[in-house]
């Protein structure tokens, strides 16, 4: 067991660490798995049911905290042009209707967002257990984000709800 994976349990039920590589291998049958992660994140039970106009509100929820997230984060001057071009993103993600096209431009936002808020790349070794240990629920969101592959060929379905259990996160973060 690796150290961050001995910290997780600190956090997780092992039920809950099984349910992501579930979650991540199987084409038919994950969405009890990412029911179980979205527990974990605080939502109530069914996160893989969700309707469609509670998907819009999740989502509308996600671009508003992200927006104030990245604009109340105080940068570094050569940060700021990563600051407005993360903005930028934000408003071209959500301009784009297919789930699939966005996975990518999901983790990139993402990823560029820990960043400022950080100061420190999200890909080092000892970020993960960094995050745990300084803000626990943000250390599971991170493990859940590190561990998504960076490109995928899941269903239109699939990256529908991989990325909205990022967005429930960030949106009641």
């Amino acid at each position: 067991m690796t150290k961050q994976a001995d910290i997780l349990t600190e956090f997780l039920d092992s039920k809950t660490i099984d349910s992501l590589s579930h979650f991540l291998n199987k084409e038919k049958g994950y969405e009890s798995s990412a029911d179980t992660i979205a527990v974990a994140f605080g939502s109530g039970k069914g996160f893989s049911k969700m309707k469609e106009d509670a998907a819009e509100k999740l989502v509308s929820s996600f671009k508003n905290n992200l927006t104030l997230l990245v604009q109340k984060t105080w940068v570094e001057k050569s940060d700021i042009a990563l600051k407005d071009q993360l903005l930028y993103q934000l408003d071209v993600f959500m301009s784009n209707n297919s789930w699939k096209d966005n996975y990518v431009l999901f983790l990139q936002l993402i990823n560029q967002a820990v960043f400022l808020m950080f100061g420190q790349k999200p890909d080092t070794p000892d970020f993960a257990e960094y995050t745990l240990r300084i803000d626990p629920e943000f250390g599971i969101f991170w493990w859940y984000i590190s561990n998504l592959p960076p490109k995928t060929e899941w269903s239109e379905e699939k990256c529908r709800l991989a990325m909205l259990l990022g967005m429930y996160f960030l949106a009641n973060y």
